[in-house]
């Protein structure tokens, strides 16, 4: 399946705990790799995308982690460390990363 500005869905998603990020396997031979921390910092909500648009800068603890990922079929609901669990990660958002 592609996505809009030809970007494949993802074969595969990995939490890596051991280099503190998210792991997405594109095709058999590309992945992307984005930390746990752009995530938390970058996070699509209303909520966090609002204080970004008033200038608030929240800082995000170096100790954050994703502790899980569900699935929403056009992206990933990621729940953090912090109890965040608000933003939904969609592909195409995922991959303007990549592409």
């Amino acid at each position: 399946m592609n996505l809009p500005g030809n970007c494949p869905a993802p074969l595969a998603i990995r939490n890596r705990r051991n280099t503190r990020s998210l792991v997405i396997q594109w095709t058999e031979t590309d992945a992307h790799e984005i930390s746990w921390i752009e995530l938390r910092g970058s996070c699509p909500c209303a909520g966090c995308r609002a204080n970004r648009l008033r200038g608030n800068i929240s800082l995000v603890a170096e100790d954050i982690a994703i502790t899980a990922i569900h699935h929403m079929g056009y992206g990933v609901q990621l729940v953090f460390s912090d109890g965040h669990d608000r933003g939904i990660f969609p592909w195409v958002y995922l991959a303007k990363k990549r592409c």
